[in-house]
């Protein structure tokens, strides 16, 4: 069993560290870890440090000697981001959770045409908060450093002009019309960046389609089988981590 990871803003160097606050509560109040346990700390950005609990404090107060040298996690590559429609009620929380899990390394809100789900307002900003706290604490609790990027939400138009920077971008689509091909056989770059769209239930519309085409997107399918859009990120980027190496 790996280290529990507990996230603090700047990862320390020394002989002693002191974990406080909600980090340091869930630590000695939730997981109950005692002394002689190993832990990581990590700034989410890729910093990360090795410890041993030597004591607790109180309910939220984690003393940690023995603090290994501070290590600088590698860039994955290619870097996998997925543009994600906006899902229904908490589909989109459980998005978030299992691209982090199974280790996307971005995820981009899109507010696709044909999505129920609108961001707006107060209420935009309240949802993007949750996306990122989802992605942290999966990040935390898959045991990563390098937590994902979840960026502002983009329009159709925004999502094009990212999409022409990929070395690689792919709109998932199971209709044969559009002349899909399969995401499992499909030329994937070594290096570089690797972007996939997800629709939302309703689907992709033809102008979005075409819009994403121009930018230089393919279509690509699955399978027989059509996914839920809180899903085929998660599904599809598990297939692209066994193709490109990555789960090696």
């Amino acid at each position: 069993m790996t280290a529990p990871v507990f996230v603090v803003e700047q990862v320390p160097s020394g002989p002693e560290f002191v974990l406080e606050g909600p980090e340091g509560r869930h630590a000695v109040s939730v997981k109950r870890l005692h002394a002689g346990e190993d832990v990581v700390l990590t700034d989410g950005h890729g910093r990360w440090v090795e410890g041993v609990v030597q004591t607790t404090e109180g309910k939220d107060r984690l003393v940690l000697t023995d603090l290994g040298t501070v290590h600088e996690e590698p860039r994955p590559a290619p870097r996998i981001t997925v543009v994600q429609a906006l899902p229904k009620g908490d589909r989109g929380e459980v998005a978030v959770e299992t691209l982090t899990e199974t280790g996307v390394d971005a995820i981009v809100p899109w507010q696709a045409s044909r999505c129920i789900t609108q961001w707006k307002g107060d209420r935009g900003l309240k949802s993007l908060a949750k996306w990122r706290n989802t992605a942290r604490e999966a990040g935390k609790q898959s045991r990563r450093v390098l937590f994902p990027e979840v960026t502002d939400a983009m329009t159709t138009k925004q999502v094009a002009a990212l999409l022409a920077t990929a070395d690689f971008a792919a709109v998932l689509h199971e209709e044969r019309e559009y002349d899909s091909e399969p995401l499992a056989t499909v030329g994937l770059p070594a290096v570089g960046e690797i972007m996939l769209v997800v629709g939302p239930e309703g689907g992709v519309s033809p102008d979005e389609l075409a819009a994403f085409a121009d930018a230089g997107a393919r279509t690509c399918r699955l399978g027989r089988s059509v996914l839920r859009t809180s899903t085929a990120g998660t599904a599809a980027t598990a297939l692209l981590l066994g193709r490109t190496g990555r789960w090696a």
